[in-house]
């Protein structure tokens, strides 16, 4: 039982710390892609040469 006073805790920790890396991914707009890449793929534009 002695162990569980440490795995909670850090549990929490770890839990809390994926929790604010993900809110801080929203914040950042690394979600946002308003093209989309299931239309970008159907578009010749790059195929001749690609992006630089």
């Amino acid at each position: 039982m002695n162990v569980l006073t440490w795995l909670i805790p850090v549990s929490l920790l770890l839990g809390g710390l994926g929790l604010a890396g993900f809110v801080w991914t929203l914040r950042s707009s690394q979600y946002d892609d308003p093209d989309g890449d299931s239309q970008r793929i159907l578009t010749d534009d790059w195929d001749e040469k690609p992006r630089p």
